[in-house]
């Protein structure tokens, strides 16, 4: 899991995109397995060029979700649709979409070269034509010295790169990945992560990422889809979907978060001895305040400042910051601080009531 401050710090490489036209439209699309329901009514539209990531814990419904765009599964209800075409009635191999799964599933016996040349073989395309694009996809991955090695010779990042070029070589329009980095070490994945990313910006496709990684996801998207148990909880770049969660389970599910439950009655939003100002309405609310939120009190306040004062009742060091919690009369709260600015037993935090994001509550589903 990515540590807050890198969450937070997310949006200035991960900026709203520019308005591009539409690629892909998923409308209504629902499946079901005998009385398992696996998706809801999913509604999703994939712009040309896009690098949107399909997020959501294990059972969301996220690699069913990317077999129906690919055609290796049929949806119970609804449409995919790439431009004025019904993807779905399309075969897989007439759909110009290719897939990296998670096993790359390459020839041990074939050549890195053999490997991302065979469907173009298979196809009967001419053999100068096949050597060409062959070379473009390698050079594309950097992976043209290595095009006479067997994969058992190469890394697993090589490996990984040789099954994107596999797939780059039938020139998609769409590319769907499915958890391709979760085979490799913490730090070749870090690696991968930003040449994925770059890889993509270079051959201009629209890539359609799944991951049950919010740190993946975070750093790689354009925008994110977060799927829970079937349904679209919230769609959004990664900047606004830290920033304002829309329910309770986007706010637990990406970072850390304080939910606070109160009431709001005439503008002011009270949680236990909590109060500040919000333009939420009155009524029963729930809300979010990431821990980086909340601050050691300073002696100078801006107005619609809130204090509370509390005992410290663990602390974990996580490098440059300390996340500790914060018995405050039995609220407890996290809050994230400068590493070893916490040296007693109590402290006072602070926060703006403006970083206090009211959230729909989350109710389970089944």
């Amino acid at each position: 899991m990515a540590s807050l401050n890198t969450l937070s710090s997310l949006g200035a490489t991960n900026a709203q995109p520019a308005a591009r036209a539409t690629l892909l439209s998923i409308r209504k699309v629902a499946k079901t397995f005998g009385s398992n329901v696996v998706l809801r009514d999913i509604s999703l539209e994939i712009a040309e060029g896009e690098f949107l990531t399909i997020l959501g814990e294990s059972g969301s419904g996220k690699t069913t979700l990317l077999r129906i765009i690919a055609g290796f599964e049929t949806a119970t209800s609804g449409e995919v649709r790439m431009g004025a075409e019904r993807l779905d009635q399309q075969p897989p191999y007439r759909r110009r979409v290719n897939t990296v799964f998670q096993h790359y599933a390459l020839f041990p016996h074939l050549t890195v070269e053999q490997n991302v040349g065979y469907g173009l073989r298979v196809a009967k395309r001419p053999e100068s034509e096949v050597k060409q694009r062959v070379s473009e996809a390698l050079d594309k991955v950097k992976m043209s010295a290595h095009v006479k090695k067997k994969p058992s010779k190469i890394s697993g990042g090589q490996q990984q790169r040789v099954a994107l070029a596999r797939a780059l070589v039938n020139r998609p329009r769409l590319l769907l990945l499915d958890e391709p980095l979760s085979a490799l070490d913490a730090n070749l994945r870090r690696q991968m992560q930003v040449e994925l990313k770059s890889l993509q910006r270079e051959v201009g496709i629209a890539f359609v990422f799944v991951t049950h990684d919010q740190e993946e996801a975070m750093v790689m998207s354009d925008r994110i889809a977060l799927l829970r148990s079937g349904e679209l909880e919230q769609v959004a770049t990664p900047r606004e979907i830290y920033n304002r969660p829309a329910t309770a389970y986007v706010a637990q599910f990406i970072g850390h978060t304080n939910l606070l439950n109160g009431e709001v009655r005439q503008g002011i939003a009270r949680c236990g001895s909590l109060a500040w100002e919000t333009s939420f309405q009155d009524g029963s609310a729930q809300f979010s305040l990431r821990p980086e939120h909340l601050r050691l009190s300073s002696k100078s306040a801006l107005p619609g400042t809130v204090r509370v004062s509390g005992r410290i009742l663990s602390q974990a060091f996580h490098g440059a910051t300390d996340l500790i919690r914060v018995d405050c009369n039995g609220l407890v709260l996290v809050a994230r601080t400068a590493s070893g600015s916490v040296t007693q037993d109590h402290v006072e935090l602070e926060f703006s009531g403006a970083d206090a994001i009211p959230v729909r509550e989350s109710p389970e589903r089944i």
